[in-house]
């Protein structure tokens, strides 16, 4: 019985300190976890949007589907792209402006046809 009191004892006489002690791990791993994953997704979701803001007519672009094309058309929320040609006739596919993955550089497109 002498053990087990002596443990209550030294429980309670740790104070508010030991409290705050014990959240220390738990603060440490969120912020861990906040520098390794959450601010670099914060950061790709930054670059995509500004690369979407900035699509213009004429763009090579992937989209997120895989497929490649030239923006033919543009306006806010959807873009028109050019995925080839038929007998001189454009086959065009209309998708939303996020759907855009990544930007090409100029004349890539003239490579893969």
């Amino acid at each position: 019985m002498t053990v087990i009191s002596s443990a209550f004892a030294q429980s309670a006489a740790a104070g508010p300190e030991s409290g705050l002690l014990s959240f220390l791990p738990l603060i440490l791993m969120f912020g861990v976890l906040y520098f390794l994953a959450i601010r670099p997704q914060m950061k790709r979701q930054k670059e995509h949007k500004a690369m979407v803001e900035a699509l213009q007519k004429g763009d090579e672009v992937i989209a997120s589907g895989g497929l490649l094309g030239k923006i033919s058309k543009i306006n806010e929320s959807y873009i028109t792209l050019e995925v080839a040609e038929m007998a001189d006739k454009p086959i065009e596919v209309v998708m939303q402006r996020a759907a855009v993955q990544s930007l090409l550089p100029r004349g890539t497109l003239k490579e893969t046809r």
